[in-house]
């Protein structure tokens, strides 16, 4: 299957002068875990709520420091012409649980761990991408 026909194509972003604060009010309101971060509509990073948790609140930024400060900017994406096979692999591979696709460095769509659960019934591709960025990590005690 292909990862056009899972995707969500109605993909909210925030621009990177946008604030911590209005970027973690948007995706209260939208009720999501993260946000593709642009800039003039191309693609530079990815926010998580994780991100602003553990980048922004507790290394005490001011909620008005810019999203660019904290966004994961090296982001994993997918392309338009992938399958959902090679989307569940990606993540996998990388962990994650969301994955931008892009035709260029334009943010095209974006699709979940859940999307490919529910949407692609041919491949048990969503349990091994699961099984892998679900695995247990060690704390980091130092």
């Amino acid at each position: 299957m292909k990862i056009t026909e899972i995707m969500t194509t109605d993909v909210d972003t925030c621009s990177s002068e946008a604030t911590i604060q209005e970027v973690a009010t948007r995706m209260r309101d939208l009720d999501v875990g993260s946000i593709p971060i642009t800039n003039k509509n191309e693609l530079v990073g990815i926010v998580t709520d994780r991100d602003i948790v553990t980048r922004g609140i507790a290394e005490q930024l001011s909620l008005d420091r810019p999203i660019s400060e904290i966004l994961s900017s090296e982001t994993v994406t997918g392309t338009t012409d992938m399958s959902t096979e090679d989307a569940a692999n990606l993540m996998s591979q990388h962990q994650i649980r969301r994955l931008p696709i892009v035709e260029g460095n334009k943010i095209v769509g974006i699709v979940s761990l859940g999307d490919i659960a529910v949407k692609d019934k041919t491949y048990d591709n969503a349990e091994i991408a699961l099984d892998d960025v679900s695995e247990p990590a060690e704390p980091d005690r130092h």
